[in-house]
């Protein structure tokens, strides 16, 4: 079966200018940016499937990482079509958004049913919490639980 690649490309930020009696502000351009807050649409709903991308929140001051870890990420061989239990830790500095975790867990879900190595899997939630929070760097480290006696551990890190 021949691999399909999706490239999404996402911009948190919706930037306007606002007109603004001080020239000095901006640079001396007269204007001030205003950055627009992400919505929010996961937590406090009641979703109960699986979600494409994460959702993130504005980084309160002084937060220097971010840690989840979950032994609870399900996947699916893609040789022998058997499923792949894994835990997952996910470390990241945040720069101006957090991810929120119902969003995070919903995302995880997304894998349960899918077919992907766990090199491949550590990389894609690798790449959507740098597309997604644009973080100054994630490592997400992928121990996926013994199948015939090996236990395999996948790090993914960007900077």
């Amino acid at each position: 079966m021949p691999r399909r690649t999706t490239t999404r490309c996402v911009d948190v930020r919706v930037v306007s200018s606002l007109s603004h009696p001080n020239s000095a502000i901006n640079g001396g351009l007269g204007t001030l940016d205003r950055v627009t807050e992400p919505q929010l649409t996961i937590l406090g709903g009641t979703v109960r499937h699986a979600v494409d991308h994460v959702e993130v929140f504005r980084a309160p001051a002084h937060v220097t990482e971010v840690r989840f870890s979950t032994e609870e990420v399900a996947s699916v061989c893609p040789v022998t079509g058997q499923p792949d239990l894994s835990s997952v830790q996910i470390s990241y500095t945040p720069g101006e958004w957090c991810v929120e975790s119902k969003s995070l867990k919903l995302y995880l879900w997304r894998f349960r049913d899918k077919p992907v190595f766990a090199e491949a899997l550590a990389a894609e939630i690798a790449g959507e919490i740098m597309v997604t929070a644009h973080p100054a760097q994630v490592t997400v480290r992928l121990t996926q639980r013994p199948r015939g006696g090996i236990t395999l551990t996948a790090v993914a890190e960007l900077p």
